[in-house]
């Protein structure tokens, strides 16, 4: 299914990739099918990862680099930039790995169109596949990101599928200091919460493969993710004045400023 695109609303697709060599092309293919520019950044990926990103160039994405790997959230913040710098209003993060349900994109952008002002977040249906820990270990973040941010509007904190508005994403990334690992999904959301931005919830299917490649470190990705609700709920008691009237008022970003030196990424086309 195709996306009409107007000049006021521009989407474009953002995949994060870290050795993903198997599945990052076909998640590509998927998405030029339906008609959505592409944006590919490379986390630092090993050679084999690296020369298939470089492949996605071929069906008609454009792939950035990295020189090293900074993390799931330093691909996306270098994926904003990239985004706004090619006149993209906004963005659908979908994982390369291919656990998402890539039919749902259209009904994400749909409803993104619909409420441009909002943050579009996925919220997975799973099949049998799900690890338990990791079905139980979001129940924990969804809590904590229901206090922190004052606010019962998400459905699920750590689904890898959701649509951005670019400038309200580069705002925050440009002015707080954002865990940059598996914490960045569910600390931008609470922040972006916290600046008045909406939530709106979509379900998408999610599975996971058997032979899938997961990065997650159950020790430390879990402890930066413990440290981080620690941090975002002291943030919260301290400006809890300021950040119910943001949620109350709502809130518009201004444009976005390109934090002082940024790494320049490798890009191809």
């Amino acid at each position: 299914m195709a996306i009409n695109r107007s000049a006021a609303y521009r989407p474009a697709a953002l995949i994060p990739v870290y050795n993903h060599p198997a599945t990052v092309e076909a998640v590509v293919s998927t998405l030029i099918r339906q008609k959505i520019p592409v944006i590919v950044v490379d986390d630092g990926s090993d050679a084999p990862a690296r020369e298939a990103c470089d492949r996605c160039m071929r069906l008609g994405a454009t792939v950035l680099h990295r020189k090293t790997n900074g993390g799931k959230g330093a691909a996306l913040i270098t994926g904003f930039r990239a985004a706004a710098k090619s006149g993209f209003t906004h963005v659908i993060q979908i994982d390369a790995d291919g656990q998402h349900d890539s039919s749902a994109v259209a009904h994400f952008l749909t409803l993104s169109r619909k409420y441009p002002d909002a943050l579009i977040c996925g919220y997975p249906q799973y099949d049998g596949s799900v690890p338990a820990a990791r079905f139980w270990g979001r129940k924990l973040t969804n809590f904590w990101v229901a206090v922190n941010s004052l606010s019962m509007s998400v459905a699920d904190a750590m689904c890898g599928m959701r649509v951005y508005p670019v400038a309200a994403a580069l705002q925050i990334t440009s002015h707080a200091n954002i865990g940059k690992r598996m914490e960045f999904d569910p600390e931008i959301l609470v922040r972006l919460i916290w600046m008045g931005v909406r939530i709106k919830n979509l379900p998408v299917a999610v599975t996971y493969p058997s032979d899938g490649v997961s990065h997650f470190d159950a020790v430390s990705d879990n402890a930066r993710i413990s440290l981080m609700h620690a941090k975002l709920f002291v943030l919260m008691l301290t400006r809890f004045p300021f950040i119910l009237c943001s949620r109350i008022t709502g809130w518009a970003a201004p444009a976005p400023v390109r934090s002082p030196g940024a790494e320049r990424p490798e890009v191809r086309r």
